[in-house]
C-alpha cells in the first residue's frame, strides 16, 4: 500500500526535512529528500611493543620472518578513517621506506574498539611482520528517519514510539528512545515533547515533536493530482529516453496492447513480497505472460522486509526459480522501504548494504544481475551500493536533481492511461546509462 511519508534526518543539531506523498494503493513510498552524510571516524595508532629485533644486514636470500624493523623503516599509521571503510594495509601505512607485501589485506573496521593487524614487508633482503594495534572510536550520532509524520495516539492506549517515529545508526543496531515531556493518552490533546535518540557510544541525536491523543486514528489523505499518460511524455521529452510503467497487484488486469499503443515499451512487475513469507504476486503469471505476447521488454522486483542474510539469500533462489531459466531485459531489482521505522528490524545502515550484496550475490550465481531500487533520500543516506550496480532511482518531482548513477527514473505514480484502472507509475529508461 502507498503511505504519506516525511522524512527528517538529524544530525549534529541540524534539521533537514522533505516530504513526499504517494498512493495508498502501492507498497512502494519513496521517502524524499535529506543530505546527511553518515560517517563514523577510526582513530589509529602504533603498538607500542614488540617481541624481536632484527638486524639490518640480513642477506638477501634470507627466508626468516623478522617482528622488528631498523630504525630507518618508518611505518606511520593513517588518521581519521571510517567504520566500515575498506582500508588495505597499504591505506593505513602509507609511509614506508620498505615494501609492503599483501598490500591489499583488508583491515578491520567493524567493530569499536582496539583491534590489532599483522603487517609483512620487505626491507633490505629481509622479511619483516609487526603487530600495529589501532582504536576504533563511533562518533556519529543516529540518523532520524521519520521525526513524526504521523504522530498519533489512540485514547486510552499505551504511548508506543515504535510506531510513531523512525531512526537508525550506521552502527549501533539498538539505539535507546528517551524522551522528557509528558503524554497522557487518557486524555485527548496536543502534547509538545522533547526526543532523544542515543547509540552505544554515547552520540545522540534529539527533536522536537507533538503528540496528538485522539480517539482515533486519521486515515492517510491521498490529494496528489493526476496526469494524463500523454502530457507526462510530452512533459519529459527527453532524446536519449524511453518509457515504461512498473505494476503490481494494484493494478490488476493491464490491457498491454493498449499500453503498447501509447508509446510503453517495457513493463518491470512485482513478482513476489516478503513480510513473514515469500508470496507470489497475484498477478505476476498473467502481467509476464501478456506484457511478453505484446512486445514489451520485461523486469521483475520483489518486495521485502527481511532482515536477515539468509533470508534474501532465499528470496533470490526463488526468484531464480519462479523465472525457470527465463531471461530479463532488466536486473532483477531489489526493493527494501521500510525506513519509517527502521529501528523494529534491529540493523544498523551497514547491516542492510550487505542484504542487498547478498540479494546480488546470490542471483549472480544463476546468471542474473541485481539492481538497487530506492528513493533519492536513501541512495544518498543508507545505500553505498559498493559493487556499482544499476539503479532504479524513485523520485516524484518535475526535474530529479539526485546527482548519482542511475538508468531508471520512477517518476511519477499518479499517471492515467488507457487499459489501466486508476493510478500507474511511469518510469523513463536512459539508454545510454549502463544496466550491467
Amino acid at each position: 500500500m502507498k503511505r504519506s511519508i516525511i522524512a527528517v534526518l538529524l544530525t549534529g543539531g541540524c534539521i533537514l526535512t522533505g516530504c513526499g506523498v504517494t498512493a495508498p494503493h502501492n507498497d512502494k513510498a519513496p521517502v524524499q529528500e535529506t543530505t546527511v552524510p553518515v560517517t563514523t571516524k577510526v582513530s589509529t595508532t602504533a603498538a607500542t611493543t614488540t617481541t624481536a629485533s632484527a638486524t639490518t644486514t640480513a642477506p638477501a636470500t634470507t627466508t626468516a620472518v623478522l617482528s622488528e624493523p631498523p630504525a630507518s623503516v618508518q611505518m606511520v599509521p593513517l588518521d581519521n578513517v571510517e567504520v566500515y571503510q575498506g582500508l588495505t594495509v597499504s591505506q593505513l601505512f602509507p609511509d614506508t621506506n620498505a615494501e609492503l607485501l599483501e598490500k591489499d589485506k583488508v583491515i578491520d573496521t567493524s567493530e569499536v574498539g582496539e583491534k590489532a593487524v599483522k603487517v609483512k614487508f620487505s626491507y633490505e633482503g629481509a622479511v619483516y611482520e609487526k603487530d600495529y594495534a589501532y582504536q576504533i572510536h563511533d562518533t556519529t550520532p543516529p540518523i532520524v528517519l521519520n521525526s513524526g509524520w504521523e504522530p498519533y495516539a489512540k485514547q486510552g492506549q499505551p504511548l508506543d514510539f515504535n510506531k510513531l517515529v523512525g531512526y537508525a545508526d550506521n552502527f549501533d543496531r539498538s539505539p535507546v528512545l528517551t524522551y522528557t515531556g509528558e503524554v497522557d493518552t487518557n486524555v485527548c490533546g496536543s502534547y509538545p515533547i522533547s526526543v532523544t535518540v542515543t547509540d552505544s557510544s554515547g552520540n545522540a541525536v534529539s527533536w522536537d515533536m507533538t503528540v496528538e491523543v485522539v480517539p482515533e486514528i486519521p486515515k492517510p489523505q491521498d490529494n496528489n493530482p493526476r496526469v494524463a499518460f500523454e502530457d507526462f511524455k510530452a512533459n519529459n521529452d527527453y532524446a536519449d529516453a524511453r518509457f515504461g510503467i512498473d505494476v503490481s497487484a494494484w493494478q490488476t488486469n493491464v490491457d498491454y496492447n493498449a499500453v503498447k499503443e501509447q508509446g510503453v515499451e517495457f513493463v518491470i512487475m512485482r513478482m513476489g513480497y516478503y513480510y513473514s513469507e515469500i508470496k507470489m504476486d497475484d498477478y505476476y503469471k498473467r502481467n509476464i505472460e501478456e506484457a511478453t505476447a505484446a512486445g514489451l521488454d520485461i523486469g521483475v522486483y520483489f518486495y521485502t522486509t527481511d532482515n536477515t542474510e539468509e533470508g534474501v539469500r532465499e528470496h533470490a533462489r526463488w526468484i531464480v526459480e519462479q523465472l525457470g531459466g527465463r531471461q530479463t531485459y532488466f536486473p532483477i531489482a531489489f526493493d527494501w522501504e521500510e525506513f519509517g521505522h527502521f529501528q523494529q528490524y534491529g540493523m544498523n545502515i551497514h547491516d542492510l548494504n550487505d542484504l542487498f550484496e547478498a540479494f546480488c550475490d546470490e542471483l549472480e550465481k544463476a546468471g542474473y544481475k541485481g539492481m538497487l531500487y530506492s528513493s533519492k533520500n536513501f541512495l544518498n543516506n543508507f545505500w553505498t551500493n559498493r559493487n556499482n550496480r544499476p539503479v532504479w532511482l524513485a523520485h516524484f518531482v518535475d526535474v530529479t536533481d539526485y546527482t548519482g548513477p542511475y538508468a531508471i527514473w520512477q517518476a511519477s505514480a499518479y499517471v492515467r492511461m488507457n487499459g489501466i484502472e486508476g493510478d500507474v507509475d511511469v518510469d523513463i529508461q536512459f539508454v545510454n546509462e549502463p544496466l550491467e
